[in-house]
């Protein structure tokens, strides 16, 4: 009886995506089944810091090179890169067979007690509950946070629910 060796190549949960246009250039790699390993690199300090620490705690890895029209705001980067994320976490899914589709967690970190649910259903949504008590956090603006997410629930075709419980 011959055995077939089993294409583990096909079953790498792998995604990357490349986003270029007037004001960006974006490019994310991908791989679900990391170790939280990752190399960012948006030239927006605390968003590299926010990036690493979901992929960290995600256990994924994660690639992302930007360059954007920063001399005029970080709007763009920031929701490029969302695009870019949610559309590898897409292409990493595929068809979503064989995931757990739900889950949630409450973080405490520091300060702030936050509950995050996701739904990986297809469906996008994004619904952010929180106030910043800054209009920055280093040199990203706190607005975009909320817009980021949103960026990528529609592109990874997720529901996120965001809840600040407590803190700033």
């Amino acid at each position: 009886m011959m055995t077939r060796t089993p294409d583990w190549t096909r079953m790498l949960r792998n995604g990357q995506s490349e986003r270029k246009t007037l004001e960006t250039n974006v490019k994310v790699k991908l791989n679900l089944d990391g170790a939280g390993e990752h190399d960012l690199q948006t030239g927006i300090g605390f968003f590299d810091h926010m990036l690493s620490q979901i992929a960290r705690h995600g256990l994924f890895d994660l690639n992302v090179h930007a360059t954007g029209d920063l001399h005029v705001d970080s709007h763009h980067t920031v929701e490029d890169v969302g695009i870019c994320i949610g559309t590898a976490f897409d292409e990493a899914l595929g068809d979503r067979t064989g995931i757990v589709r739900m889950g949630s967690a409450t973080v405490p970190m520091e300060e702030s007690l936050a509950l995050v649910a996701v739904d990986m259903g297809g469906r996008p949504m994004r619904d952010f509950q929180g106030e910043f008590s800054s209009d920055a956090i280093g040199n990203l603006d706190t607005q975009l946070i909320p817009h980021f997410m949103g960026s990528l629930a529609d592109n990874m075709r997720a529901n996120i629910h965001i809840r600040l419980l407590s803190g700033t």
